[in-house]
């Protein structure tokens, strides 16, 4: 019968090791995974102590010669020491071994400790059982990232081990100050979930809320940082992105230090970081290991990257349908004669080219690495040419998505690119019903809903809305560095001002 961990939540250690022993063989099916070691009384028929861990799991050598062997070493000479010996005494003496030991008393806790990699000790006549930390499984190495490259700055990236990950943001800030706090979400899956903070800098209210929000998720599974995402944003029915995911190590750090919150899931090689804003989805880490008039004309360059993607379909759907008077003479002859046998509007000829590139965007990458990238390139190549031969599309528009399609790729932050992706075609619809006047009516309901939207009770548009004309010099563009003292509104600070670190 299958069994949840829900179910042992008040259930004891048995004081008899055999009981303990078959109980847990018995919920866990017997498991060839499972291994059981019995050290046995010298001259009675029953076992002193028993040592259970997950091989794959557990460090196998480390069992053999800190747990195993004083367990068994502690029995020569003297029969019956096992039984007579003081519990507590013996945790002790296997602690001076193992890194660390943790007192289990309940069955709940007991299978979290054998499932997340520990080795469980249990002791004839004791109810309470030992975790020792032994956790050793193998883990992909730290590698550059595949998705946030950057030609200048740190090249190393976050991996599926948790633990790796802490570590590779403290090699980054080295100050006591940096807490770290567990805790464990999924009824099935019981997930170890991390939140890393710098303490004095990071606001309380802040705090107090992502640790609220975590506790309440009541989901059977936590596998990635996505599901994380879903269960705590604020504003559930939103397009944009209200947590900012990473996979570098110094982003993380430069944001810590501004008094964000990090959040690490076991399992997930990218790591939330909250409270965030809309212009952080446009800096880069590489920004700041450059000259701030070079990341500056970069910054604005990727705003105005942003406009094309989501405007210029539909302002070319707009003057080529209600507005051509806009257009120089030249120009509209040509656009005439361009479009001159196409059978289709300019709203239907530019959504068949944006719905097929979408197509394309994404069958290339789920195709194999090795040839996706050549399908889309060569897949939007060929398609483009032999609809304009074909006459169906005009080559103007072949052009316009083009550009569009490569203005999306210059944003730093991936999932900000997605909502700008699908508002694309909501006006490319509002520019062929209305023209201009839709896509205007279009672009303040835009920026009303996102001045509507907070980050864990943090403006999402600020330092624009409302107006920080302190945190302006990081914002649309990165003044130099011996000018950005100080720290954003969503930090408490701690002590005198410091120059920003990003």
């Amino acid at each position: 019968m299958a069994f949840t961990l829900s179910e042992h939540s008040s259930i004891p250690i048995d004081p008899k090791v055999e009981h303990n022993l078959e109980r847990i063989a018995r919920d866990m099916g017997d498991s060839d995974d499972l291994v059981i070691r019995e050290i046995p009384y010298l001259s009675a028929d029953r076992n002193a102590a028993a040592v259970v861990y997950i091989d794959g799991l557990s460090d196998a050598d480390a069992i053999n010669t800190y747990i195993i062997e004083v367990l068994s070493g502690s029995m020569e000479g003297h029969e019956g020491a096992l039984q007579t010996m003081d519990k507590a005494a013996l945790a002790k003496t296997l602690l001076v071994g193992m890194g660390s030991i943790t007192a289990v008393r309940e069955m709940n806790a007991l299978y979290n400790f054998l499932l997340s990699g520990s080795a469980l000790i249990l002791l004839d006549g004791s109810d309470i059982a030992y975790g020792a930390d032994v956790r050793h499984w193998k883990g992909r190495q730290v590698t550059e990232s595949m998705n946030q490259t950057s030609v200048r700055g740190p090249k190393e990236s976050f991996t599926e081990t948790l633990r790796t990950n802490t570590a590779l943001i403290r090699r980054k800030i080295k100050d006591p100050g940096l807490w770290l706090e567990t805790i464990a979400v999924g009824r099935v899956t019981k997930t170890d979930i991390a939140l890393m903070y710098v303490k004095g800098i990071v606001k309380p209210s802040v705090l107090e809320t992502v640790r609220s929000r975590l506790h309440a998720i009541d989901i059977d599974s936590v596998l990635e940082g996505g599901y994380i995402e879903e269960m705590i944003e604020d504003d559930k029915y939103t397009l944009f992105p209200t947590i900012y995911n990473t996979e570098l190590p110094d982003n993380v750090a430069a944001q810590l230090l501004e008094g964000k919150v990090a959040i690490l899931v076991d399992g997930s090689p990218t790591v939330l970081v909250v409270p965030t804003q809309f212009v952080t989805f446009f800096q880069s880490a590489e920004d700041y290991y450059q000259r701030a008039v070079y990341a500056s004309l970069l910054r604005l360059l990727r705003y105005f990257c942003l406009l094309i993607s989501l405007l210029i379909p539909s302002l070319y759907i707009a003057v080529t349908t209600f507005h051509r008077e806009m257009l120089p003479a030249p120009l509209l002859i040509s656009l005439a004669a361009q479009r001159e046998g196409v059978p289709f509007p300019a709203f239907v000829e530019a959504l068949a080219m944006e719905v097929s590139f979408e197509i394309l965007r994404e069958a290339g990458l789920r195709m194999p690495r090795a040839i996706g990238q050549a399908v889309s390139v060569v897949g939007t190549l060929v398609i483009g040419q032999a609809a304009v031969n074909a006459g169906i599309i005009s080559a103007a528009m072949v052009i316009v998505v083009s550009i569009t399609a490569i203005s999306t790729f210059t944003l730093p932050g991936y999932s900000m690119s997605i909502p700008f992706r699908i508002l694309r075609f909501v006006f490319m619809g509002l520019a062929a019903s209305f023209g201009i006047f839709g896509i205007m009516m279009g672009g303040f309901v835009l920026l009303l809903h996102l001045c509507t939207l907070s980050s864990f009770g943090e403006p999402y548009m600020a330092p624009l809305s409302p107006s920080r004309t302190g945190e302006m010099k990081d914002s649309l563009i990165r003044l130099p560095r011996w000018l950005t003292y100080g720290r954003p509104n969503t930090s408490m600070g701690r002590g005198s001002a410091r120059l920003r670190k990003r």
